[in-house]
Parts: structure tokens; C-alpha cells; sequence
């Protein structure tokens, strides 16, 4: 790291299960974090490895970058910029960074109020979950200021595999956008497959072994493959989360004038889920919507199946 980068004082607003994967990563390398959470219990885990803990959310603007990582576009204009937000006193940081997936609209509210008190805005969504986060493959599209990049980047490249900046104001709104957009289509065509397999006599664990060592496999479908093989349905992205982005992207698409017929289709699929009451499990629940439809009963197969995440240094 460098000096410069030594002696800028990180703060952290949002410590949920993403948040705090990502301040464990700034905490072992040595960084000097302070965080925030309106329920403070779960800031308390931090503190006890070292981060320091902010009474208000106010005593975070002290420090040289921000981070958030929050739920909701509302949720980011009120933390940030509301009666008892981040700036609602006399002090701001230098640079706000957002790993938060929210509209650009929302992102591009922020980014005019910040800028009035002299505060740089990186929208910076994440791509991964805590898992993810933990074994250091959490990657991120960053877009802002290039000088705010260029002093953000050390620390944004301390919590995954890398960053990649793809340029000025929200552009890595529509890239997160896109990137869920698709994983929620993977994940849909993904289930209905293999219930199509295991309907004609293959075992889940089977089929999803065969796929994820062909040339259509991927990172993500063997990190799935477990869920769907064990039905273990452990939110770490939930049905409800993945419809707010599905939403937001495909309200981008109406703007942008592009269809998206196959995006469209998975939207109702989520929705599905949601109605049939997986919204606050993990997605991966597609598996037993596609069971259902196809009047199928699923028993987990209990088979030791790697979701190919190993550990890489933080």
C-alpha cells in the first residue's frame, strides 16, 4: 500500500451481511476502519477485530473515504443525505464510495447533493456475495471521478479479485444492472434444466457435474450447483433482492428503448418465487419453482458437491 493510502481514515456505513464481509477484508489488511450500523449489534462482531465504532452516523464524515452499503435507493439518499445523514452536520469527506445497487436516478441525487459540499461519489456495486466476498473473488465496476478512483482504488482492490473503472458519472449502475440481469437469467434457465434431467432419470448431482466441467459451465454454476443439488436455500442474494434489481433493470431497458424478451420472462419467474413465498430465501430457489411446475417433489440428494470457491489471501 501506499503512504498516501496509509493515512487516509476509512469509515464504513451499512454492516449487514455484505458490508461486514467486506470491512473483515480492510480489517485484516491492516486498515484503520471505522463503522456504523443503525442496529448496532451487528457493528459489534467488527470492533471486536478492530474496527472502531461511530456512535452517529455524523462522526463518520471525519474520515478521508466513506463507504456504504445499503439496500435501497432510499435507504442511500436518507443514510447519506438525509435530516440525520452522513452530512447532515458541518463535517464531509473527501470521497463517498457506493457498493450499494441502486438506480442511477438515486445514485445521480446523491452525487449533485455530496458535490455541493465538496464530496466525490464512486458508484462502486459489488458483484458476488458474502461467500464470494470472504474467499476474495468479489469483483466491482467503479465510475466517478478519475482522480477519486485512482485514490480509492488500494483499498477497492483489498476486498475481491479486482476493479475495473468504466468511466464517469453512473455507468456502473447499468453495468451492475446488467450483471444481475444476467445472473438471474442463468440461474432460471439453470433450474429448468435440470429438472428436465432429473425427470428423465438423472441425478441433480449428475447432470450439474457433467455441466459445470463442460465448455457452458461457469464460476457461477458450479458456485450454485450445491443449492440445487441440496436444496439448501440459505440466502445469500434473496428472491426479493434479486426482483428490485430485475425491476431497476428493466425500467433502464424502457428508458433505453431495448427489449428484453428472455429478461422479461425471468422477471415473472421471480416474481413467482416471491409470491409463492421464497422471497426471503436465496434464489437459488428457482429449482423448486421449476420442480413445482413440473409436478415433481424434491428431496435433497445430500451429495458433497464443492461450490468451487477456495480461499485466496485478503
Amino acid at each position: 500500500m501506499t503512504s498516501q493510502a496509509d493515512a487516509l481514515r476509512l469509515g464504513w456505513l451499512g454492516t449487514g451481511r455484505m458490508g461486514a464481509a467486506m470491512v473483515r477484508r480492510l480489517l485484516a489488511n491492516g486498515c484503520d476502519v471505522t463503522v456504523y450500523n443503525r442496529t448496532a449489534a451487528k457493528a459489534a462482531p467488527l470492533v471486536r477485530l478492530g474496527a472502531k465504532p461511530a456512535e452517529s452516523v455524523t462522526e463518520l464524515a471525519e474520515c478521508d473515504i466513506v463507504f456504504i452499503a445499503v439496500g435501497t435507493p432510499a435507504d442511500l439518499i436518507s443514510a447519506l443525505t438525509g435530516p440525520r445523514g452522513l452530512i447532515s452536520g458541518s463535517a464531509s469527506p473527501k470521497i463517498v464510495v457506493d457498493c450499494s445497487t441502486v438506480s442511477a436516478d438515486a445514485s445521480a441525487i446523491v452525487r449533485e447533493r455530496l458535490g455541493e459540499r465538496g464530496t466525490a461519489l464512486l458508484a462502486a456495486p459489488v458483484m458476488g456475495n458474502p461467500r464470494v466476498v470472504e474467499v476474495g473473488k468479489m469483483t466491482a465496476a467503479v465510475s466517478g471521478p478519475r482522480d477519486a478512483f485512482d485514490t480509492a482504488e488500494p483499498y477497492l482492490a483489498m476486498l475481491g479479485r479486482g476493479v475495473t473503472y468504466v468511466g464517469d458519472g453512473e455507468l456502473a449502475r447499468v453495468v451492475k444492472l446488467c450483471h444481475n440481469l444476467f445472473l438471474g437469467v442463468v440461474a432460471a434457465s439453470m433450474a429448468e434444466i435440470t429438472i428436465l434431467a432429473q425427470a428423465s432419470g438423472i441425478s441433480r448431482e449428475a447432470f450439474l457435474a457433467c455441466l459445470n466441467k463442460s465448455v457452458v459451465g461457469s464460476q457461477f454454476t458450479q458456485y450454485k450447483a450445491p443449492a440445487y443439488v441440496n436444496l439448501d436455500f440459505e440466502p445469500t442474494f434473496t428472491s426479493r433482492l434479486l426482483r428490485k434489481d430485475f425491476d431497476l433493470g428493466l425500467a433502464a431497458a424502457r428508458e433505453h428503448e431495448v427489449p428484453m424478451p428472455v429478461a422479461a420472462v425471468v422477471h415473472q419467474l421471480i416474481q413467482s418465487l416471491v409470491g409463492r413465498g421464497y422471497g426471503d430465501v436465496d434464489f437459488a430457489a428457482f429449482i423448486a419453482l421449476a420442480a413445482e411446475s413440473a409436478g415433481l417433489t424434491l428431496d435433497s440428494e445430500h451429495a458433497d458437491v464443492s461450490d468451487g470457491l477456495e480461499p485466496e489471501n485478503p
